[in-house]
């Protein structure tokens, strides 16, 4: 008798004290949330501080920066698969973001390489993020699983060979006559077009 109730008793405190420990995560989480978007003004007080370009970028560092944290955030509360690829989609966008406002400091051809070349990371990135996020995924079926991870690779290497691609080619535009589809079917050798 005394048993059951000392178990019972155990069994009440346990809950009593998870229940407060959920209560304290939430709080916890708020807090978290709070220092991110104060982070976030003080990194836009100081981009208005800049001028021209240089401000535009450090707006997207700081609005990049933020997002990040709050998928950060969000899979620190829910880990799983699908949090880590929210995590590295909100990297890969961001550095995207901050990468093309950076080209604007360039122009004519320089600038349409550099946002090729933007484009071609954060496809790269993407593509990385989603085949993790099928080698993460629990599957009952282990060779449903490789099918699953090899289809994600496949197209993962075929989306970043094109992206890839058309950055070389931008490369080529300013070449004229023979060079140009020299540096063309170069490209295209190279990333298997």
């Amino acid at each position: 008798m005394n048993f059951t109730r000392n178990l019972i008793a155990l069994a009440l405190t346990g809950f009593v004290a998870s229940t407060g420990m959920a209560a304290m995560d939430k709080a916890e989480h708020a807090a978290a949330k709070d220092r991110i978007s104060a982070d976030y003004k003080v990194a836009k007080e100081h981009c208005d501080t800049l001028k021209d370009n240089a401000k535009d970028v450090c707006m997207k560092e700081a609005k990049g920066k933020q997002d990040i944290a709050k998928a950060e955030l969000d899979a620190r509360d829910k880990p799983d698969a699908k949090s880590d690829y929210k995590v590295a989609k909100a990297r890969a966008d961001a550095n995207y973001e901050v990468a093309k406002e950076k080209c604007d400091d360039m122009s004519g051809n320089a600038k349409d390489v550099c946002k090729k070349d933007a484009k071609a990371a954060h496809v790269r990135a993407l593509e990385n993020a989603k085949v993790a996020r099928a080698e993460a995924k629990p599957a009952d079926n282990m060779s449903e699983k490789r099918a699953d991870v090899a289809e994600a690779k496949k197209d993962a290497s075929q989306e970043k060979r094109e992206a890839a691609y058309k950055a070389a080619k931008e490369r080529c535009e300013p070449l004229k006559g023979d060079e140009q589809d020299k540096c063309e079917a170069d490209a295209k050798r190279a990333h298997g077009m």
